[in-house]
């Protein structure tokens, strides 16, 4: 019997896996991944950005666990030869409507511990020529890096330490034991685990009623999709550029992202997917469809966000009006620079009142603990959460143990 079982082998997942080698040493360890290869899904359709922590609520989860987060990815980066730069992000305001929010921003930043640093139009211009804003920020802590070449090193390193990786090994079925868990895979037959912890992130939360588990929220899968400059016009960016978010939209907006091998992406977009691994526009599955239909929670969010849905619905299939969006940032952009890139989906936890779940969101079931909302910057904090769930993991067997030994 393994002592400890993780479904999912994305960076969360496998991170979780080596903290709990480190918190346990000598424990038996099994990561269960459905596909063939690591970092499959969200981990790896991301734009490798290295998130600072600027926008989160001070005191949150996501912007305690990304600014430590962040720390250890770049030390991890550089003992291991990962591939990465701490190349810094502007965030541009381009309109005078945008100037006390971008103030808003600032102030949030210097709550976050972080360094921030105020641009004016010029200073804009200095870092990024060709970004036209009438302020901006520099967060310099901001960086990219391959995330699909992190979660391998994870992967190696937690076969180093003994534990067990499934790859190609979707489970179906979870049981109940007296001291644990049977899980029922597809391919390899059936384990035994004394604690389940579920990192499946577009699928946590059917994954949680499976072990009984009914979490507090739903997972509404979200596709942004990008295009990628053609590489004759590289140099209209040079690192990463945003724009000020939309306070009342929960998204941040089309921006640049240069990746780690030069090329340069703008996007994403933010539309309901229709499948929830649905990369393609067209990509369709009945039951993920009827299951966000006959959701009222989705119903509750789509009255309040409708204008804004029906924006990013027509930016989706519409190149000019997804240019548009770009050239409030770099006006130089034309239709012709831009071919369409790959799209990723994010799993987004919904609650029934309509209200999106913003921080991460860990949901304990018997001997389990569930990762039911890990959105961005999960992948730069995959140390710390991996950490965190190491800890609550830690408390709740000493919880068990103890309620064992009073009865």
């Amino acid at each position: 019997m393994y002592d400890f079982a993780i479904v999912g082998g994305g960076v969360v997942g496998l991170a979780t896996a080596l903290a709990l080698a480190e918190r346990f040493v000598g424990a038996e360890i099994v990561v269960f991944e459905k596909e063939a290869t690591w970092a499959a899904h969200q981990s790896g359709h991301n734009s490798g950005v290295l998130h600072s922590g600027l926008y989160y609520r001070p005191g949150s989860l996501k912007a305690q666990l990304c600014k430590a987060g962040n720390a250890a990815l770049v030390a991890f980066c550089r003992e291991h030869g990962i591939a990465h730069d701490i190349c810094g992000k502007v965030i541009a305001a381009t309109e005078a409507r945008e100037l006390a929010d971008l103030e808003k921003l600032y102030r949030r930043g210097q709550e976050n511990g972080l360094a921030v640093e105020k641009l004016d139009a010029e200073g804009v211009r200095r870092m990024e020529p060709h970004v036209r804003a009438l302020a901006g920020l520099f967060v310099p802590t901001a960086g990219i890096v391959d995330y699909r070449e992190v979660a391998r090193r994870y992967a190696e390193l937690i076969g180093e330490r003994g534990g067990t990786l499934r790859l190609n090994c979707p489970v179906e079925r979870l049981e109940v034991l007296a001291k644990g868990w049977t899980i029922e895979t597809k391919t390899s037959g059936s384990f035994e685990a004394r604690f389940l912890i579920n990192c499946a992130g577009l699928w946590s939360d059917r994954l949680a009623r499976l072990a009984r588990s009914e979490p507090p929220a739903r997972i509404v899968p979200f596709r942004g999709e990008y295009y990628e400059l053609v590489s004759e016009k590289r140099y209209l960016i040079n690192n990463l550029v945003y724009p000020v978010p939309d306070p009342a939209f929960p998204f941040l907006g089309v921006h640049f992202t240069r990746l780690i091998d030069g090329s340069i992406h703008a996007g994403p977009n933010a539309v309901l997917s229709f499948k929830r691994e649905g990369y393609q526009k067209g990509d369709f599955d009945r039951k993920d469809l009827q299951e966000v239909l006959g959701y009222g929670g989705f119903w509750k969010l789509a009255a309040r966000h409708w204008r804004a849905g029906l924006a990013e619905q027509w930016r989706s299939w519409n190149k000019a009006a997804f240019v548009k969006s770009l050239q409030r940032l770099v006006p130089e952009v034309q239709s012709a620079d831009l071919l369409p890139a790959g799209a990723g989906v994010r799993a987004q936890a919904l609650r029934p009142d309509g209200g999106l779940v913003d921080d991460f969101l860990l949901v304990e079931g018997p001997r389990a603990l569930h990762v039911c909302n890990a959105p961005s910057p999960a992948a730069t904090a995959s140390l710390a959460i991996g950490q965190a769930i190491a800890e609550r993991v830690a408390a709740l067997r000493l919880q068990h143990n103890s309620n064992a030994a009073s009865m």
